[in-house]
């Protein structure tokens, strides 16, 4: 039986820590004087000691790597529509860490660039004018605006919807789809 994609994550935190506490367990064994009696002596010595902990920590590095494949491959096979439209979870974190951002910059950019043309028109007594709204009635100090307002304005809102819808079936699909690890 698998594990959600939520315990997986949360394992690969757990021996996160695990592999600092032991990776630093062994520091105080590496070596001693040879007149001083060996403190795991008990055990079966210091050398045998760090030998299981080296053993321990390249098993929790394999299981941090299986653990990683298999939301790998949940993610490249698990499908999410939002807004209409579908992608895998893969390609979904990649719009999201990759493109969304510039996205965002870019329509915030045209909206902040519009305002200050609004503004200058203003000073300078023009008016704004849409390219598809020329009539004959126009001055030459007006300013034509080639994009339409209210299309970036809904375009930045859809990219807004769809970051929320994102993260909200991303929690939704880590806490209930299953790998194998």
């Amino acid at each position: 039986m698998g594990i959600t994609i939520t315990e997986a994550l949360a394992e690969i935190k757990t021996i996160g820590k695990r592999l600092v506490s032991k990776r630093n367990a062994i520091n105080p064994y590496l070596a001693r004087q040879e007149g001083v009696r060996d403190p795991l002596e008990r055990d079966g010595g210091s050398a045998k000691y760090i030998a299981q902990e080296r053993q321990a920590i390249g098993d929790l590095e394999e299981r941090v790597i299986a653990l990683r494949r298999g939301i790998q491959k949940a993610n490249d096979t698990t499908s999410v529509t939002i807004n209409g439209k579908a992608r895998t979870i893969s390609e979904w974190l990649t719009w999201r860490r990759d493109v969304a951002p510039g996205q965002k910059e870019f329509l915030s950019n045209l909206r902040n660039n519009l305002g200050n043309l609004r503004n200058q028109a203003r000073q300078q007594n023009a008016a704004l004018i849409s390219a598809t709204a020329i009539t004959g009635e126009t001055k030459p100090t007006d300013i034509v605006v080639n994009v339409d307002e209210a299309a970036i304005n809904s375009e930045i809102e859809a990219v807004e919807d769809t970051l929320g819808q994102l993260d909200g079936q991303l929690s939704l699909k880590n806490a209930t789809v299953t790998i194998d690890a």
